[in-house]
């Protein structure tokens, strides 16, 4: 993996994995069986990801858009 994966997914695992429903956890990880180069446009909006991942796609951008702003906030 890359490093900028590793701190977007980490996070998010730690954060939202044990409420993740079973079919949501299934489909995370079939995710992470997609290369990082493919999953980091789609995290940042530069290119669309594929139907199955859209939703939670969705849900990692905006954990890792929001993670952010409470880290810049506190610098």
């Amino acid at each position: 993996g890359t490093k900028e994966m590793d701190l977007i997914l980490g996070p998010f695992a730690d954060a939202r994995l044990t409420e993740l429903a079973p079919e949501r956890l299934d489909l995370y990880d079939a995710l992470l069986g997609e290369n990082d180069q493919d999953i980091y446009p789609w995290i940042t909006g530069a290119t669309p990801p594929p139907a199955r991942f859209g939703a939670l796609i969705s849900e990692i951008s905006a954990f890792a858009r929001e993670r952010h702003r409470a880290g810049a906030s506190a610098a």
